[in-house]
């Protein structure tokens, strides 16, 4: 067999099947796998082996297949992670541990981790904690904080809910979606595109503001072969603009006449495979006039700065504000007194998936398969890009490989939609790594100033926050940070008088978006540091100061707001007490006995989170029905991005009807299918989503019990074609094939819609923003190399009230990637423009840098939550960064107030610099 270029045909062992494929010379072994081959179980994130998503074993041994060389595959066996879990002893019993301890959250990374971990398996059939992650140094993960990965390697017995269970909330039960993450047959944003289909490249601004011109682009198209179209801002049939707020929204699809951030879109190339996989982006005809640039808030507002938005009076973008007593005069009569000021960058989402999907025109009608947080919403956007009627459109979300808040917005979903459109072909496309780091969402870098005070005996005495967000280029989510910052800067505490204010600043840099916490880890940092500052000044434990001024039931918030139950940060402290008093005991021996550089430190941190959004409506329905042959169907729109939102709303609508979670079929995310479950952000799942659940299973009992005549308490049990229901003096067979079926094919039907009480905050910020707060406290032990400004974590106990938890395996996987942020935001995360394009420049957490993560569960039930529950995903991350903070401070006698805390600040702040 003749090959491309005159390459002969490479053959080698694929997972026990001899094969022959001709490959360009050069060409990844990690793309003949998935594209020539099938082999979609292999993942790409970066394409630089920085991520170790597509490793294989190669004869046993552990690669990255997108930097193998094709050619070098030439008779030699290569094992993927799907035939290993299909036919391996070994992957098969480790994928069933993987599923035990919730070791997959997304699953984009687990087939990079269950081929390396074989790979570990083979050789040491019980390794031990160093053995495993050197093993699995090269793999990253975003989700899980690592730490159930180690435990199901390491064969630690679950703790798992009988087999046979019900499976009902509160139980720990796999994911019903673990299976297939664990072969690699969940389908992705890039693993969805039919063979033969026209790909898409993005033209990007090479500068923070620039002004650029276009060549004859139709004449340039049609001298380039494979190229079918090209797509500009004349191309975009509705309104150019999209942003996931509608009064704010400002960003276009493609930019007209200048770029305002680096990497923001200018225009896109349609064309076959090879020609885009080939393509020079310098060979296409636009010119570039670099313009000056603002990309820190002091120079966009400074005067004459160049405005990022013509109209305005200024860059600034929004504020928020809540205020209640007085502020000013109370820290006037503190007998104490802090002050601080505290700063953090930009920090890159990184999850391992990045932005990836395809598009085609079916009778007329647009279909959108991509990685999404919030399809609905696509679906709105998308209406105004197109100028359609949304009945025309339809999006069809693939699995989604990590999320935290960035794939909420709008990304490639406009390219698919107009180059299907323009072209009348399916077209696909995937962000390379860069490109995903240079034009998607970030955290909001933030410059904050703290006074805090306290009287003699310790009682919060005035709290005056002002903090300014660099909200980048487009409003995205900065009038979410803005509004949300100032209700949770006073952290769980109770402050009488209390002045908090936001500002969010327009800069040419890529938008700052959603991302887990919504600006409020960065506040924590202030007012957790500022806490323990204050417990020095007046000599007092720092636990016992956030005792003693922690919320409780019936003490009104900042706002107004007075929770009568579910206030569970007192219980969240408390449970911290054992390992407080013991680590800082072993701290001041350790210190003490310790010759040398090393020294131990303790810190603790609280936060809050309010599920929801502020003081807006946040509805969701979900709907389910019975067909007559029995089965038991729920259409469940909420996205599921790792977090486990399948299994949890499923345990919930499953406990309201009263069967087991088994017995339940599940229909996910799909605007044709599904209703509007609303996005996946702000931790609203479990809580607004869940109780739709609650509800719509209990109206389908409702329905059950009037179609049996039955009253009353009453145990279900399905059965093919039949609904026995147990009253406990009868039994009732209801015969569903009796029933008319309606237009989804059920004789028995329900939905469940829920939207959480909220009040609007006045210009004050009075009000009821939120229904329920979840709770957290973490504790961190750290080891400072004093000499060198390195930090080592050695343990963190985190303590979060959640209600109820739906499934504690779930939630303890949650606390420990959350945790696992925390650390990289604290440590060594920051996203530079132009320097920091890449994950081997952009460092996150590996392996070796996540300590064993103690998660403590709290259950204050939450009158509002379903069954109690409360949400969780945001609140985790929260104390993390400043427990780190304090540990350093009281290991090594430095206030550290700009994070990532690298070894050269703290080596400089050290030595007096």
């Amino acid at each position: 067999m003749d090959g491309e270029h005159g390459l002969g045909a490479t053959r080698f062992i694929l997972n026990g099947a001899a094969v022959a494929v001709s490959a360009p010379a050069g060409e990844r072994l990690s793309d003949t796998l998935r594209e020539r081959l099938g082999a979609r179980d292999v993942k790409i994130g970066c394409n630089a082996g920085d991520c170790g998503a597509c490793s294989v074993l190669i004869d046993g041994q552990v690669v990255c297949s997108c930097l193998t060389p094709t050619h070098k595959a030439e008779g030699r066996r290569i094992e993927t992670v799907g035939g290993l879990v299909a036919s391996d002893p070994v992957a098969q019993a480790l994928a069933g541990r993987f599923q035990d301890h919730g070791a997959a959250q997304c699953g984009f990374c687990t087939p990079g981790m269950v081929t390396a971990s074989v790979a570990l398996l083979r050789e040491e059939p019980q390794p031990d904690e160093a053995a495993i992650t050197r093993a699995l140094g090269g793999v990253l993960c975003r989700c899980t904080g690592y730490r159930k990965i180690i435990d199901a390697v390491a064969s630690v017995p679950a703790a798992l809910a009988e087999a046979d269970a019900p499976g009902h909330a509160g139980a720990a039960i796999r994911r019903l979606d673990g299976a297939q993450k664990l072969a690699g047959t969940e389908a992705f944003g890039d693993d969805v595109a039919p063979p033969g289909t026209l790909e898409i490249l993005v033209i990007r601004s090479p500068f923070p503001r620039a002004a650029f011109a276009f060549g004859d682009l139709e004449a340039w198209r049609a001298g380039q072969d494979g190229i079918a179209a090209v797509l500009t801002a004349a191309d975009v049939p509705g309104r150019n603009v999209f942003g996931v707020i509608p009064a704010f929204a400002d960003q276009p699809a493609f930019a007209e006449g200048t770029a305002r951030f680096r990497g923001e879109a200018v225009a896109a190339v349609v064309g076959t495979q090879a020609t885009i996989r080939a393509f020079d982006p310098a060979g296409f005809p636009v010119t570039w006039t670099e313009l000056p640039a603002v990309e820190v808030p002091a120079t966009a507002e400074a005067p004459g700065a160049p405005l990022l938005h013509e109209g305005r009076a200024g860059n600034l973008m929004c504020k928020g504000f809540v205020a209640c007593g007085d502020a000013g005069a109370a820290l006037a009569a503190a007998d104490v007194t802090v002050e601080g000021r505290f700063a953090s960058g930009f920090v890159e989402h990184a999850y391992i998936e990045p932005e990836a999907g395809f598009a085609q025109v079916v009778d007329g009608r647009v279909e959108i398969h991509a990685c999404t947080q919030a399809p609905v919403m696509d679906l709105e956007s998308m209406e105004i890009l197109l100028g359609m009627d949304r009945s025309r459109i339809r999006i069809v979300p693939t699995a989604v490989g990590g999320g935290f808040g960035s794939k909420l917005d709008i990304s490639l979903q406009p390219y698919l939609a107009l180059g299907a459109l323009k072209t009348g072909r399916p077209v696909r496309m995937a962000y390379s790594r860069t490109e995903s780091m240079q034009s998607t969402t970030k955290r909001h870098p933030s410059d904050i100033r703290l006074r805090l005070g306290a009287t003699r005996d310790g009682i919060l005495k005035g709290c005056d926050f002002r903090g300014t967000f660099n909200t980048g280029a487009y409003a995205s989510w900065g009038p979410t940070v803005a509004n949300r910052v100032p209700v949770h800067a006073s952290g769980p505490y109770r402050i009488a008088d209390y002045r908090a204010e936001a500002r969010a600043i327009h800069t040419n840099c890529p938008p700052s978006g959603a991302f887990r916490g919504f600006g409020v880890p960065q506040a924590a940092i202030a007012l957790e540091s500022l806490l323990d500052e204050l417990a020095a000044k007046l000599g007092i434990d720092p636990l016992e100061l956030r005792l003693k001024n922690a919320l409780t039931n019936g003490a009104p918030t900042v706002c107004g707001q007075v929770f009568p139950q579910g206030v569970g940060i007192r219980a969240c402290l408390e449970a911290l007490r054992p390992a407080w008093e013991t680590e800082r005991a072993a701290a001041a021996a350790f210190n003490r006995d310790t010759d040398g550089p090393l020294r131990r430190g303790v810190g603790l941190a609280s936060g809050w989170y309010g599920c929801g959004n502020t003081s807006l409506p946040n509805p969701s329905t979900i709907k389910a029905g019975i067909r007559a042959d029995g089965t038991i169907v729920l259409h469940q729109g909420a996205m599921d991005i790792g977090q486990g939102a399948n299994t949890v709303i499923t345990q919930l609508f499953a406990t309201a009807l009263g069967v087991p979670v088994a017995s339940v079929t599940l229909i996910g995310p799909d605007t044709d299918l599904t209703p509007d479950a609303g996005k996946t952000s702000a931790s609203r799942q479990t809580f607004v989503s869940g109780n739709a659940a609650r509800l719509c299973g209990e109206a389908l009992r409702a329905e059950v019990l009037r179609a049996a005549n039955v009253s009353g308490a009453a145990a279900l049990s399905v059965t093919a074609g039949a609904i026995t229901v147990d009253d406990g003096a009868s039994r009732h067979r209801l015969a569903l094939d009796q029933l008319a079926a309606d237009g989804d094919g059920f004789v028995l039907a329900a939905s469940g819609h829920y939207d959480p009480p909220t009040k609007p905050l006045d210009a004050n910020g009075q009000g009821e923003p939120y229904a329920q707060f979840g709770y957290a406290a973490q504790l961190v032990v750290a080891e400072v190399d004093t000499s060198l400004g390195t930090v080592c974590l050695k343990r963190i106990v985190a303590a979060h009230d959640v209600g109820l938890a739906v499934n504690p395996m779930l939630v303890e996987g949650q606390i420990q990637g959350g945790v696992a942020q925390g650390i990289g935001m604290a440590l060594m995360e920051e996203y530079i423009p132009g320097r920091t394009e890449n994950l081997h420049d952009y460092l996150i957490p590996t392996i070796g840098d996540v300590p064993p993560i103690e998660p403590i569960i709290i259950e204050e039930a939450d009158a509002h939550g379903p069954f109690g529950a409360k949400g969780l995903g945001e609140h985790v991350l929260i104390p993390t960064a400043p427990a780190i903070l304090n540990a350093i401070s009281h290991a090594a006698g430095v206030r550290m107030t700009s994070v990532p805390v690298t070894p050269a600040k703290l080596a400089a702040a050290l030595a007096g610099d």
